[in-house]
């Protein structure tokens, strides 16, 4: 396993973090027990959660994730060589159920959402607490255009931070990272902490593949310059550079298949790109799953790379792109297809 140290925390996380958003619905507890089980003896040290999950994101089964791995933590005698992090929800439309409609970024809140949290992972604390994504209407989720909405702007991210800053000292939290954040989010909260002396962010968690490498502009040179690094997010595009919906019939229990409103990787342009990569890692003999991992786990801004994996077989497969190392020649083939359609997929 390769290491790569988390921010300036002196941590060492594993450059595959296992994802764990389909436990709990696509994935039982036995299922993500032995996933955990399988990725921690491959030399895996952090996990990536969130309080939201398993996705898509319902009451009914909200907290399921965080149960399952905790009830796998209770068991081991581990937890201080395991890097656990989760996420806190922010306000929207479509997370109303949470805390009664009261889910915003402010202290009471947060405080609420890491405590419950907690109690369903059965520890004392999380390695890192991330931001789920704004609060303040901005460009995430494949929104272009930004549109300035300054009575749109939610809890201010200095009293977000301070609040977190409480729960770092409290020994709740030890760092905090951000998720789906813009570049200017970024500086905002690297500026709040150095003028005010709150925590500095660690982490930023954005989507990052072939179909969307958008990171690239603007937020890659945050992660660069201030050591903020990227943690990956949809790796694989929802599966689809796995190949998989290439073709009429897609896999029966796939995410895509189960669960129409994820569009975000299928539109035509998308999937004439992906067909692209595809047959780009058959004529070097690749699997195709393991050529797109490989062509993110490459990139020097990269902290860690965070796989989901529905069954044993593909979580083997993503585990295993660690070991290729992609060619000249297939690195300048993607190139070749990125160069004739930048990030169909935003």
């Amino acid at each position: 396993m390769i290491f790569r140290e988390l921010g300036h925390t002196g941590l060492r996380v594993s450059q595959i973090c296992l994802g764990t958003m389909t436990w709990g619905e696509q994935n039982t507890e036995p299922e993500g027990h032995k996933q955990l089980d399988f990725a921690i003896d491959q030399g895996i040290n952090f996990i990536d959660t969130a309080e939201m999950y398993p996705v898509p994101p319902q009451a009914e089964t909200q907290g399921r994730t965080e149960a399952i791995l905790g009830t796998w933590l209770a068991k081991r005698k581990d937890r201080d060589q395991l890097i656990i992090a989760t996420k806190v929800t922010p306000a929207a439309e479509w997370t109303k159920y949470f805390r009664n409609g009261q889910n915003c970024l402010d202290k009471k809140n947060i405080e609420l959402a890491l405590n419950d949290s907690l109690k369903r992972l059965q520890s004392d604390y999380v390695d890192l607490y991330q931001v789920h994504w704004p609060e303040r209407d901005t460009n995430f989720f494949g929104k272009l255009g930004y549109t300035h909405t300054p009575d749109q702007q939610g809890i201010p991210i200095a009293e977000t931070l301070a609040a977190l800053g409480e729960l770092v000292k409290a020994g709740k939290i030890r760092y905090v990272g951000i998720s789906n954040e813009t570049p200017w989010g970024i500086a905002e909260y690297l500026r709040l902490a150095e003028m005010e002396g709150l925590p500095r962010i660690v982490s930023v968690q954005n989507p990052y593949n072939l179909l969307n490498r958008t990171f690239e502009i603007g937020t890659a040179e945050f992660a660069m310059r201030e050591a903020v690094g990227l943690l990956a997010y949809s790796p694989l595009a929802f599966g689809t550079l796995s190949g998989k919906y290439l073709t009429d019939e897609w896999p029966a229990n796939s995410r895509l298949s189960l669960f129409s409103q994820f569009t975000r990787y299928t539109n035509e342009r998308g999937i004439a790109c992906v067909r692209a990569y595809v047959e780009l890692a058959r004529k070097h003999g690749l699997d195709p799953a393991q050529m797109a991992l490989a062509y993110v786990n490459s990139r020097p801004f990269l902290t860690s790379n965070i796989i989901g994996a529905t069954s044993m077989e593909q979580l083997k497969t993503n585990i295993g792109s660690l070991d290729l190392d992609l060619e000249a020649e297939i690195l300048e083939g993607i190139e070749d297809i990125h160069t004739r359609q930048p990030n169909p997929c935003p």
